[in-house]
């Protein structure tokens, strides 16, 4: 289990639960700082969504995966809509939040351990606010959905949204892409970790991947990019299938 005093991205959201201040620092392997106002992402409602998440959101269906659920904001629209939602998440405060909201099924498991869930269950497998990201790396990303097309059932799908990383100009952002390529990563192969107040995650790897990127990481999964929807933005939302 994460220790309490290493998980900045639950405090931060619990803090917003309890209407507390709020904030939240990514931090990066080259000294980049990105500061938001905090977790209101997190609780948005529906009407608020990204207009990519809107559309895919639409295509859920049957037993639903929710991975990294946060505040459990797609975990409860769902419910509403009477689908049996898993919300999981390596967070335990983000955990303990959903909870609190209302989310019936919220589990504490990190998307590595995946593959201990029941074989051949979930018909929907959400992957929203930039959480393709969680597969951390490319192989790690092949290795990952081969897990999850052994828990889902022959019609699934997963809705997973990204960010497509080329899309910059800031000089910042592309010269991190060519040091990311210069010691053998892909160009948007993150190493982050999040801050707030005085609590201090630790690093971990998450990538950003372009349309294109990601179709090739999915190869030779099971699964297929059945179409991208273009989001707000940088953002876009990928169809899987099997």
């Amino acid at each position: 289990m994460m220790d309490p005093k290493k998980d900045a991205y639950g405090q931060e959201i619990w803090a917003y639960l309890k209407q507390k201040p709020s904030y939240e620092i990514v931090e990066r392997d080259d000294g980049f700082i990105n500061f938001s106002q905090g977790a209101a992402v997190y609780f948005q409602k529906f009407h608020d969504w990204p207009s990519g998440q809107k559309k895919a959101i639409a295509l859920a269906k049957g037993n639903v995966l929710d991975i990294g659920t946060g505040a459990g904001r797609v975990a409860l629209y769902l419910q509403k809509k009477r689908l049996k939602v898993t919300a999981i998440d390596n967070s335990p405060l983000a955990i303990k939040t959903s909870r609190a909201r209302g989310v019936k099924n919220a589990r504490l498991i990190p998307i590595e351990k995946v593959g201990r869930l029941p074989k051949n269950y979930f018909n929907t497998v959400i992957m929203f606010g930039n959480n393709f990201g969680l597969f951390g790396g490319p192989k790690k990303a092949k290795s990952l959905l081969k897990e999850l097309y052994k828990i889902t059932a022959p019609d699934a799908l997963i809705l997973a949204e990204s960010v497509d990383v080329y899309d910059t100009k800031d000089p910042v952002h592309l010269n991190y892409h060519k040091l990311n390529k210069s010691r053998g990563r892909m160009a948007g192969e993150l190493r982050i970790r999040i801050r707030f107040r005085n609590y201090i995650g630790n690093w971990f790897d998450y990538l950003l991947v372009s349309p294109k990127e990601m179709a090739e990481i999915v190869k030779g999964t099971g699964w297929k990019i059945k179409k991208f929807i273009k989001s707000d933005k940088y953002l876009y939302c990928a169809v899987i299938s099997k």
